[in-house]
């Protein structure tokens, strides 16, 4: 369980497609997710062509960098700005991780 004062100065940053249709479903889950660390700011930006997903790393719509990187890319995943989905443990499909990947994610980036 992460403490409040663990995410302190982890820079969160959620890229999205203009009208992104999975995009309200992953800012509710990662609410949810940094619901204990109230102080915590994520930063959005949107992203409108290939050139900007490449510099900013995103692996499709929506995608959170922690710190600059995408924990939920897979290996040598290349930057689009296509719509994202993915898959959960139990290999279904969504528009976001579930909050408890989300905790994961912001966890591992907090004991850095």
């Amino acid at each position: 369980m992460m403490r409040g004062e663990e995410l302190v100065g982890v820079e969160l940053v959620l890229l999205s497609v203009p009208d992104c249709p999975n995009a309200a479903a992953f800012e509710e889950r990662l609410a949810a997710a940094l619901a204990a660390h109230p102080a915590v700011v994520v930063s959005r930006r949107v992203v409108r062509d290939e050139r900007q997903a490449a510099e900013a790393g995103m692996h499709g719509s929506p995608t959170l960098l922690v710190d600059g990187r995408d924990p939920f890319a897979a290996p040598g995943e290349r930057p689009s700005l296509s719509c994202r989905l993915y898959r959960d443990a139990a290999g279904q499909t969504g528009p976001a991780p579930s909050v408890e990947e989300l905790r994961k994610a912001l966890s591992a980036a907090g004991e850095d």
